[in-house]
C-alpha cells in the first residue's frame, strides 16, 4: 500500500507523538513521512539510486498479508503462553496484560518457522539478491521486539553493534500487525547517512570492544558482560534532530506486508508506543555472500553480545 500526498496526515491532524519520552516537534520542517519504493521494486538500478539518495527503501505491500498474519498468530500464542497478554481480549489482538513492561523479546524468533518463512523466505532473499546484484547471505540471529506502552528505541546507527564484517550491510525492519502512529514504529533521521564524517568518532565504536588497560572497562565488559559504549547517539531525539538537521521520518501507518530497509550509517530510533497493544517487529540483516561477515551473528547459536563476542585492545 502506498499513500498519496493528499492522504497523508497533516501536522494539525497528527496525534501527539513522542520518542524516548520526549514530545516530538511535528511541524513540516521537523517531521515527515518516508517515500514509497513500491513503484520500482523490480528495478534494481532505481532501487540502488534511491538507497544512495535517501538512505532507505520503504516497500509497502511487499509480503502477502496472510504470511505476516501467520507469523503474528504464532508470536501472540507464545506471548499468551508466557502470560504477557490481557485475557480479556482476543490473543491475536496482542493487548498487553495491565502492568507488564515488554521490550526486546529475542526468544520469540527462536525455533519460529513462521517468522523464518517471512524474514529468510524466497521473497525477501530474492529482493536482496536483485538489489545487491549477486548471491546474498543473512545473519542467522533474528532480533524481535514486542514493545509495550511507553517503550521506544533510542537513536543510533546499527554499525556500532555489527561492524566487524562488511559495512555494506542492510537492516530490514518488518511489522507484524497494522501499526498506526500511536503504536509506534521505526523512525529515520532524514539525510543522516550522509553525515558519516560528522559522526566519525561514534561510527568507529564497537560496543563489544574494550580497553584491556582500563580496569573499569574490563570489569564492565568482560566480567559483567556489558558494553564499553551504550550504543545510542542520544537519549533525546528532539535535540539530536536539531543538532544534525533533517526531519524524523516514519510511515503514516505501518501495515502487515510492509518492510523498510536501510544501511549501517543511517540514524534511526523508534516512536513510543502510546497504546495497550504490543508493537511487534523483527530486525534482520542481509549482505553480499562474497563479503566478510560479523562472526557474532552467525551459526546455529550465534554468540551475539555475550562474553564470547568481547574483544580487548590496548588504548
Amino acid at each position: 500500500m502506498s499513500f498519496s500526498s493528499a492522504s497523508l496526515p497533516s501536522p494539525r491532524t497528527l496525534p501527539q507523538l513522542s520518542s524516548c519520552g520526549h514530545k516530538l516537534d511535528l511541524s513540516e520542517a521537523s517531521f515527515g513521512f518516508v517515500r514509497s519504493s513500491a513503484d520500482c521494486v523490480d528495478d534494481p538500478a532505481e532501487l540502488n539510486r534511491r538507497l544512495a539518495e535517501d538512505g532507505y527503501l520503504y516497500v509497502p505491500g511487499f509480503f502477502d498479508r496472510d504470511l505476516i498474519a501467520a507469523a503474528r498468530a504464532e508470536v501472540c500464542d507464545r506471548l499468551a503462553a508466557a502470560d504477557l497478554l490481557d485475557p480479556a481480549h482476543p490473543t491475536i489482538a496482542g493487548v498487553a496484560r495491565p502492568g507488564i513492561t515488554s521490550n526486546y523479546k529475542g526468544e520469540l524468533a527462536v525455533h519460529n518457522a513462521a517468522i523464518r518463512r517471512v524474514v529468510y523466505g524466497p521473497e525477501l532473499l530474492g529482493f536482496y539478491t536483485r538489489l545487491f546484484g549477486e548471491p546474498v547471505r543473512h545473519f542467522d540471529y533474528t532480533w524481535f521486539r514486542a514493545l509495550s506502552r511507553g517503550q521506544g528505541s533510542t537513536p543510533h546507527c546499527d554499525l556500532v553493534y555489527m561492524g566487524r564484517g562488511t559495512h555494506q550491510l542492510l537492516t530490514c525492519w518488518i511489522p507484524y500487525g497494522d501499526t498506526p502512529l500511536e503504536t509506534g514504529g521505526v523512525m529515520l533521521l532524514e539525510g543522516s547517512h550522509r553525515q558519516q564524517e560528522r559522526l566519525k568518532n561514534y561510527l568507529e565504536v564497537d560496543v563489544d570492544t574494550y580497553c584491556e588497560n582500563r580496569p573499569a572497562q574490563v570489569e564492565k565488559v568482560v566480567h559483567r558482560g556489558g558494553w564499553s559504549h551504550p550504543g545510542f547517539l542520544s537519549k533525546n531525539p528532539v535535540t539530536l534532530r536539531a543538532k544534525l538537521g533533517g526531519r524524523w521520518l516514519t510511515a503514516p501507518e505501518w501495515r502487515m506486508g510492509d518492510f523498510i530497509t536501510f544501511g549501517m550509517h543511517l540514524v534511526h530510533g523508534g516512536l513510543d508506543n502510546l497504546t495497550d497493544r504490543l508493537r511487534l517487529s523483527t530486525d534482520t540483516r542481509y549482505q553480499r555472500a562474497s563479503q566478510p561477515i560479523d562472526e557474532r551473528w552467525i551459526g546455529d547459536n550465534p554468540i551475539a553480545n555475550t562474553r564470547a563476542g568481547k574483544r580487548g585492545r590496548v588504548c
